[in-house]
Order: C-alpha cells, then structure tokens, then sequence
C-alpha cells in the first residue's frame, strides 16, 4: 500500500547542489500565506536545512530568522554553513535567496541556529502549563482567512477568539489553543519551529483592529529532545501567546508551547510590524 507524502514533508524537501551545505527548494501552495509562503514554514525550511548537513552536531537549541522579503512562488536556494563548532554547541548562519524578475539572487531571509548536545542535567520550570479543558471539550476553529496554510492545522480554541467586531475594544493580547498538524503527523523539530508561528497578530486582538501586520524576526528556543518529541508523538500541542508592548509600529510577542503530558516543548519570541 502506498502511504502519501504528508504536505508538510512536501513543503521541506531540499536537494543537495554539488557545495555542501546548498540546497535546492521550491515552494508549494500547501503552505502559502497572503503575499508568500507561511512565516512557519519559511523557518522550518531552514532548520531543516542545518539538520540535513552532514557536520550536523546535536538537535536544534535556537533558531532565530530574520524576513526581509517574502519568497515568491518557485524555486529558492538555501545555503547552511556551520561557522563555529565547539564541544557542546555549534553555531549556524542560514541564508534563503531566490531570482528576481532580472535573474539576480536575491536574500529573502537570513537565519541563525544554535544545536547542542544535550546532557542529564537538574530542571525545572518557572511556567508550569495553565490548567485548561482538554482539547475534546474545545471547539474547533474554522478557517477565517482564505490563506491555505491555516489548512494544515488542527486548531482548538481555549481563549482569544478572532473578533468579531473590528470596533477597536480590545483589552487584551492573550490566545489559548490546542493545535496539531493536520493531517496528523509524528511531532519532530522542524514541525515545532512551524507551530510556533501559528497566531494570528496580536495587535488584532488586543485593538479589535485588523491592520496590516507581518512576522519581521522569531527567535524559537527547544527545550525538547528527541526523546520528549517522539512521547509526544500526534498529539495536541497547547499553544499561548500575548504581546507585551505595542507602539510605534512594532509589537513583540511570547509564545509558549507544552505537549498534553504538561511539558513545555518550546518557547518563542518575535517582533512584528503593523499599520495604522
């Protein structure tokens, strides 16, 4: 029995060029946003990326990427070097580039990744996951937007609904969801640096305004292993986030994201652009 390609793993192949470390990609409608593809994917790509180079030390610790355009539809380059390896960690500059209209290669996105080795050490957590219904007692979201990435998850709301009165009373930033590939798909890395792009702009809740917005860098830190992924498996992902200040233009954003067991997987931070 043939076992179709899930739409996600479509979206992140690369093909290795003759220089170690270029890959070859090309984007798909599964995934595509307004003006291009999902800031999630876009992240996830490089990530995999770094993860398919053969000097790879360790799993993903951070990954931070910076938009600085968005990537047309078809094809686009994606060169990984590892520029500092150390006994523990290695450093990573990813870059993303496409041919504009002249031929010319243009950046579309710069990265930076951190992988380490992870060893047995004493933890904790500061921010235990907020006691909320289970995902089978929450509705799920129906899709808003024509923008079919949001076709790719499975999204179950706890808190900070989409308005649905665009008459600036807004009072906070706050969004609670389960969410989980869709269809389902066995949790890895490059799945969760997508998950953690998966909020619509906050300015949007906290002003019941919709203004144009858009991701302009994320930072995604793992706290899982290989070991907390695979437990995880395809189940639900709580997802949360709220901005902290929005002025002049630029909001940020916290994310937060712990599997059912109670265990945060990953945490994020960004920095978006919005109008008046």
């Amino acid at each position: 029995m043939t076992t179709a390609t899930h739409p996600l793993d479509t979206a992140l192949q690369l093909q290795s060029t003759a220089t170690p470390g270029h890959y070859q990609g090309r984007t798909t409608p599964d995934y595509w946003n307004m003006v291009g593809p999902f800031g999630g994917i876009t992240a996830a790509t490089l990530l995999r990326a770094v993860l398919s180079h053969p000097r790879l030390l360790g799993a993903p610790l951070s990954l931070t990427v910076n938009y600085a355009a968005a990537i047309g539809e078809g094809d686009f380059t994606v060169r990984a070097e590892p520029v500092r390896t150390n006994r523990s960690t290695q450093h990573w500059v990813v870059t993303a580039l496409q041919r504009d209209a002249d031929g010319q290669e243009q950046v579309t996105t710069t990265a930076t990744v951190v992988t380490a080795l992870r060893r047995e050490t004493w933890s904790a957590t500061d921010l235990p996951m907020p006691a909320v219904p289970a995902p089978a007692q929450c509705a799920r979201v129906e899709t808003a937007f024509r923008s079919e990435w949001l076709r790719r998850y499975e999204m179950r709301l706890v808190s900070g609904a989409l308005p649905t009165q665009w008459d600036d009373s807004g009072h906070t930033s706050l969004t609670q969801l389960w969410v989980r590939d869709a269809p389902e798909r066995a949790l890895d890395f490059c799945a969760l640096a997508a998950l953690a792009d998966v909020f619509y702009p906050r300015v949007w809740l906290r002003r019941a305004r919709q203004v144009p917005a858009g991701t302009v860098s994320i930072t995604v830190y793992f706290h899982a292993g290989e070991s907390d992924l695979a437990a995880t498996g395809t189940g639900y992902l709580l997802a949360q986030a709220r901005a902290q200040e929005l002025r002049n233009g630029f909001f940020d954003q916290s994310a937060q994201l712990w599997n059912e067991a109670g265990q945060m997987l990953a945490t994020s931070h960004q920095i978006v652009y919005y109008k008046e």
